[in-house]
């Protein structure tokens, strides 16, 4: 493949804008077709972003461009087909979240991927934010000590307007087994698989507190119990503002923050056990002033938290270069898919 992958885009939604920034940025891609229904949108982003081509028809693309690379970025109903097509064309796939609907499709598309020595590719892009890269490094040298309870919390307002609020034209998302918490689910399985990785027991609570029959659902209050550990998943429509927690506890420590509104409050031993308290406020004091500087002048640049996608697209393609491993394995996908099914089932459920 040499130095450089040629790469094309289904999908122009909101999403695709960060792919296709990256793409055309990054000295790894070429950018050989934009797909879409829409031949504006599809004209649009070639232009504004530098693609060879433009594409309604993403056979025609496949046949024609013969990308090394496909970024489906489409509604999640239509994953599935699509990935086929392009594995059996021979071309890698990096595919939005969630990969597919259900367990029983990932695994198939799994097995294909691996029949065709081919990657697929989930985008899990919140587990290579730069506050997770940091937790996670404290795991692994140990300064937490062994991880006892993973917290996953997001509040957002999706009753209250936007894409998923329109009884006129409803999201397809809303037709998927988890309803409109099946877009957050795989960010919430997948940071909790990256510290513990797999559970015994999994129970979950699925509520539909603002009724109505657009919504399926809009609270989901998990439990997922491990050989030594214990994780909780939370999604919230009713108790805000808005949130994306995210806490790690281990036997010696433990760290917690937002992705919404980075930071780092990290409780740790650090001088002793009668000084590490008044150590620890003060050097989270310190971070969250900090911090709030940081988060104002990320608005003000219109700095999104979607920064860990350019940081795992970086090193999907450094991968495939090199012909290495991607950073999302068969394996991570395999448990973040595996706890999702464990959500969704029936006997678990209470």
């Amino acid at each position: 493949m040499g130095t450089q992958l040629k790469s094309a885009v289904i999908g122009t939604g909101a999403i695709s804008k960060q792919h296709l920034s990256f793409l055309s940025k990054s000295e790894r891609s070429k950018i050989v077709g934009v797909c879409d229904l829409s031949k504006a949108s599809a004209k649009y982003a070639a232009q504004r972003y530098g693609a060879d081509s433009i594409y309604t028809d993403y056979h025609q693309m496949l046949s024609e461009a013969k990308p090394d690379i496909v970024h489906i970025l489409t509604p999640p109903h239509t994953h599935k087909q699509i990935a086929k097509d392009c594995l059996e064309a021979g071309m890698h796939v990096f595919c939005e979240k969630p990969i597919t609907p259900t367990y029983d499709e990932f695994q198939e598309l799994c097995h294909l991927a691996q029949s065709q020595n081919r990657w697929l590719i989930e985008n899990q892009n919140y587990c290579f934010n730069e506050k997770i890269l940091t937790i996670k490094r404290l795991v692994d040298e140990g300064i937490l000590g062994e991880v006892r309870e993973v917290e996953v919390r997001i509040a957002l307002s999706v009753r209250d307007g936007g894409v998923f609020a329109d009884e006129n034209l409803p999201n397809p998302i809303h037709k998927l087994p988890a309803g409109v918490i099946h877009d957050f689910i795989t960010h919430l399985s997948s940071l909790v698989v990256r510290f513990i990785p797999d559970f015994d027991r999994v129970s979950a609570a699925w509520s539909n507190h603002g009724g109505g029959e657009l919504f399926k659902y809009d609270d989901l209050d998990a439990i997922a119990i491990g050989n030594s550990a214990h994780a909780r998943i939370r999604f919230t429509s009713h108790a805000l503002p808005q949130a994306f927690n995210v806490v790690v506890r281990g036997s010696e420590g433990y760290v917690e923050t937002d992705l919404f509104q980075p930071y780092l409050r990290c409780v740790i031993p650090r001088a002793g056990e009668l000084l590490s308290p008044l150590v620890n406020h003060f050097m989270n004091g310190c971070n969250l002033i900090s911090s709030t500087f940081i988060n104002f002048r990320n608005k003000v640049m219109q700095k999104t938290p979607y920064e860990g996608l350019h940081r795992l697209l970086d090193k999907t393609y450094e991968a495939l270069v090199d012909g290495k491993t991607p950073p999302i394995s068969f394996e991570e996908m395999e448990r973040t898919n595996r706890l999702v099914n464990q959500l969704l089932l029936e006997k678990g459920q209470f």
